[in-house]
């Protein structure tokens, strides 16, 4: 791994892709941040570069408007770092049941959550290529395994990273770049906290069904994902770090 080399954080104004951002910048990296609100996006850079003495930079995007991908890459890029990082975080929860699901809304969720990623990849290949240790991970969900009727497309779409990441690294291994996915349990960020604030005990069902007891912090994540982007996991490619505090072996 370079240290010089930026790292590319999808949604990384808030939750999951900002304790990325600032994990990763603990490390040393350079981080480019694109999030759909801009102002958070340009804040979170920022906070980064004041608190960790890095290079940043970033950019407003609609993460679904694949053809606006080259066009935000020159926008952020920083003349003083290739590109030697991603990590697609960017996701919405798609909490729509069957009986409401309509063709727009699926596509919607399937676009942000899963298809990005391959685009992104597609036109950071030549960076990554070029810097030794480049890697990528992508951020799935341990609802891939469990499946939850009241989020149809978000389990399909993080279902669907799995199998994206395995087919990925079976290209990018050609380049010497490894790509992961990190599946967190239930994590607590603002796309948790909406549906725990307006459903009393929602907090406490999820604990109950948690070997340690207690939601996971983004930070937890991002600790996982700053691993796997780092030479410490240089022999870990198409592999998938569940990080959900022993939820998903519970039988509670």
């Amino acid at each position: 791994m370079n240290l010089t080399t930026a790292v590319l954080i999808t949604g990384g104004a808030s939750g999951i892709g900002k304790a990325c951002a600032e994990a990763l910048a603990r490390q040393g990296r350079p981080i480019m941040i694109w999030d759909i609100d801009s102002k958070a996006a340009a804040a979170s850079a920022s906070q980064v570069q004041q608190n960790f003495n890095v290079d940043t930079s970033s950019y407003g995007i609609d993460i679904s408007q694949f053809n606006e991908f080259e066009s935000a890459l020159t926008a952020s890029r920083m003349s003083k770092h290739s590109i030697g990082g991603l990590v697609h975080a960017a996701g919405v929860d798609g909490s729509v049941a069957l009986d409401d699901l309509t063709p727009e809304s699926w596509q919607r969720i399937m676009d942000i959550n899963l298809g990005a990623l391959p685009f992104l990849t597609q036109l950071l290949l030549p960076d990554l290529a070029a810097n030794s240790g480049s890697a990528i991970v992508g951020i799935a969900s341990i609802n891939a395994h469990l499946g939850n009727q009241a989020n149809l497309s978000y389990s399909a779409s993080k279902s669907g990273m799995l199998g994206l990441v395995k087919a990925l690294a079976d290209r990018l291994a050609n380049d010497n770049i490894r790509i992961n996915a990190v599946s967190p349990g239930q994590i607590d960020t603002p796309m948790l906290a909406g549906p725990m604030a307006y459903m009393d005990g929602l907090r406490e069902q999820f604990e109950l069904r948690i070997l340690m007891g207690r939601l996971g912090q983004a930070s937890e994540v991002a600790n996982a994902v700053a691993f796997l982007l780092s030479d410490q996991a240089s022999y870990i490619t198409a592999s998938e770090l569940v990080v959900d505090g022993g939820n998903l072996s519970s039988q509670r």
